[in-house]
């Protein structure tokens, strides 16, 4: 998701081939469009540059802006394509916008996406769900999380730590809560960033509003180890679990190359003693 203007720019295998250089020899692919041409661009980047294609994206239904694939119209390309890359993995960004309206909306997506999972399960591969922080909400006491969880059994998870802290949650603590349901992770940093200087010349000038929406939007998302996460206990923890794949992501880059960004994460998770993970 990160990479995609990148992909249009330079093109998958050049793209891929500029991240290898920094250290990643996986790589999740999300938000781009799986035409023959990338297919086989991502095909010539994992016997060329050795790049893992470890986790492919899909929606269950198709998506009302009709970008994307999904698995109940587009099931065995899908599958084509994760035969083709060696991915065994399909991951589903987030629930459909809509299905956000009401529990039994939800409740409605957890039974198709568990369907599609058994589904995939049969072809050798494993569904998974990626939360934000909506999932942290509670009905009658209990998560949303755990709701999808025992709704959906055939469904796996794809934790991103980010989104749990944000949605008030613990990233060590929810590895933990949910190690036996967890083989992706997304690591993406929690950062506190600064209220622009203007805001404070805008409340000098009566407009409290604008400070009470810069104060609320201060939250940022960060590259790992420029934020608040412990990723020393983070990323233990997610060994422990066996988990899979640990995905660097970072959703805005605020100004930032994504090529810079991505090596300030790798630089950081190295001195943190995780080398022999890359």
């Amino acid at each position: 998701m990160m990479l995609k203007d990148k992909f249009e720019e330079l093109g998958p295998y050049e793209t891929l081939s500029r991240i290898t250089d920094l250290g990643y020899h996986a790589v999740e692919i999300s938000q781009i469009p799986m035409t023959a041409e990338n297919v086989a661009e991502l095909a010539r980047a994992r016997d060329e540059l050795g790049m893992d294609v470890g986790a492919l994206s899909a929606t269950v239904e198709p998506n009302p802006t009709g970008t994307g694939e999904a698995l109940s119209t587009d099931f065995d390309k899908i599958v084509d394509d994760a035969n083709t890359l060696g991915a065994r993995y399909i991951r589903i960004g987030m629930m459909p916008l809509t299905a956000m309206a009401s529990l039994e909306q939800v409740l409605d997506f957890c039974r198709k996406a568990d369907e599609a999972a058994a589904r995939l399960a049969g072809q050798g591969i494993g569904l998974y769900y990626h939360n934000h922080h909506i999932e942290f909400a509670k009905y009658d006491g209990k998560r949303l999380l755990d709701i999808i969880n025992e709704t959906a059994p055939n469904l796996r998870l794809e934790l991103d730590v980010h989104w749990v802290q944000r949605g008030g949650g613990d990233p060590v603590r929810t590895l933990q809560r949910y190690a036996d349901r967890t083989d992706l992770v997304h690591l993406k940093d929690y950062r506190i960033g600064q209220i622009d200087p203007a805001v404070f010349e805008a409340l000098a000038n009566g407009d409290r509003g604008a400070f009470t929406q810069a104060f609320s939007n201060v939250v940022q998302f960060a590259e790992v180890g420029e934020g608040s996460l412990d990723f020393k206990e983070i990323v233990d923890q997610a060994v422990a679990n066996g988990v899979k794949y640990m995905f660097v992501e970072q959703d805005q880059l605020y100004g930032r190359d994504v090529f810079d960004a991505l090596k300030i994460s790798h630089d950081n998770l190295v001195s943190l003693g995780f080398a022999d993970l890359f």
